[in-house]
C-alpha cells in the first residue's frame, strides 16, 4: 500500500514549522562538522606517515612495513570519502535536497560510514601492533623521530575513527527516522 505522502528530495513542506526547521539545520549542520573532523583526521593522518620518509637516508619507511602502508591507504580513502560526504553535506544544506534520491543517499551515507569506520579501526589496529612490536625492538632506539610521527600517524587515524563513527550513528538515527516516519527528517 502506497503511503499518503510522496516521498520528496527536500523541498517546501509545509508541516514543518520554523522551529523545527531550525533543528534539522542545526542536525545536518553537526554531521557536516563530524565529516569535517573526520576529513581532518584522516588527512592530518595520512600527512604524517608520509612524512616519515623525510627522515634520515638510512631510517626506516612507511612503505617498508605493510601495516603503516594499510595505515596510509585506509587514512587516503576515509579522507577522500570524507571529502565526497562534506559536499553532499553541504549541498543538502543549501540547496535542502538530497544529492541522490533520498533513500539512496541515507543508505549510501549509513552503509560506507560503517564500512570505511571498519577500515579504519582495523588500519589503525594494526599500525598500532607494528607499532607496539617495533618498540619492543631497537628500531625506536635508533629512529626515535620515525616512531613519534608514527604514534602521532595512527593516533590521528583513530580519531577519524571517532569522528566517522559518531557520522555514522548520524546516519543510522537518520536511517531509523526514514523507516519510522518515511523521511529522514526526525521532526
Amino acid at each position: 500500500m502506497r503511503s499518503p505522502q510522496p516521498h520528496r528530495n527536500g523541498g517546501d513542506n509545509p508541516f514543518h514549522s520554523t522551529v523545527s526547521l531550525r533543528k534539522l539545520r542545526r542536525f545536518n549542520y553537526l554531521i557536516l562538522v563530524f565529516r569535517f573532523a573526520s576529513f581532518s583526521s584522516s588527512l592530518a593522518s595520512f600527512v604524517f606517515m608520509l612524512s616519515t620518509s623525510r627522515a634520515a637516508a638510512n631510517s626506516p619507511r612507511w612503505y617498508h612495513f605493510d601495516a603503516f602502508r594499510f595505515v596510509v591507504g585506509a587514512n587516503a580513502i576515509v579522507a577522500l570519502y570524507s571529502l565526497f560526504e562534506m559536499v553532499a553535506s553541504v549541498w543538502e544544506i543549501s540547496r535542502e535536497s538530497t544529492l541522490f534520491a533520498e533513500v539512496v543517499q541515507l543508505w549510501f551515507d549509513f552503509g560506507h560510514d560503517q564500512a570505511f569506520a571498519y577500515l579504519l579501526l582495523s588500519a589503525d589496529s594494526a599500525g598500532t601492533a607494528l607499532a607496539r612490536v617495533l618498540k619492543g625492538m631497537d628500531t625506536c632506539k635508533a629512529w626515535n623521530a620515525f616512531c613519534i610521527q608514527v604514534d602521532i600517524a595512527i593516533a590521528l587515524g583513530f580519531v577519524g575513527f571517532l569522528f566517522l563513527g559518531f557520522s555514522s550513528l548520524l546516519s543510522g538515527f537518520r536511517i531509523a527516522c526514514f523507516i519510522i516516519k518515511g523521511s529522514r527528517f526526525h521532526l
